[in-house]
């Protein structure tokens, strides 16, 4: 049995979902607070791949914003454990929780997947574009926790700084 994925040019479920505060966020305000939004679903809070993909998303948040682009995460971590999460990385766009899996099942991002050659179920790290309009610009499955944002930013032709050699 296959998750259903949702692929470019659909229109994106809504959502309402508590951010690390507990605030009730819903897709329909991110969309009107920026115009494009950069839904990036990840498996857990305060796991190396997920801090790693997540600082990097914090640290090109800047480019994404000029190019009109919010960014939000989602993960089924419960409100307290997002609100470390941020704390501890000064994240400062929105990480959203999903603790019963609904939205996550419904964007075809919670479902069967590979982990070490076995079959399981679980969060499945995905990135997804929704423009103004509600529709999906781009939609992508599986995505590595490292470089991820670096081959967003290239598919979305954003320029990203370079970092510096210390």
């Amino acid at each position: 049995m296959s998750t259903p994925r949702l692929d470019v040019g659909q229109t994106a479920p809504a959502f309402t979902l508590p951010d690390a505060d507990g605030t009730p966020t819903t897709l329909a305000g991110l969309l009107e607070a920026h115009g494009r939004v950069l839904v990036y679903v990840y498996p857990a809070a305060l796991t190396p791949g997920c801090t790693t993909e997540t600082v990097e998303f914090e640290a090109a948040l800047q480019e994404l914003q000029e190019a009109g682009i919010g960014v939000v995460g989602i993960s089924p971590d419960p409100p307290a454990k997002l609100t470390r999460f941020r704390d501890k990385h000064h994240i400062t766009f929105p990480l959203l929780s999903d603790p019963d899996k609904t939205m996550l099942t419904e964007w075809g991002a919670f479902g069967e997947k590979k982990n070490y050659g076995k079959t399981v179920m679980g969060v499945i790290r995905s990135t997804f574009v929704v423009d103004a309009d509600g529709t999906l610009s781009l939609a992508r499955y599986n995505v590595r926790a490292t470089g991820h944002v670096a081959m967003i930013a290239k598919l979305l032709d954003i320029a990203l700084p370079q970092p510096v050699e210390g």
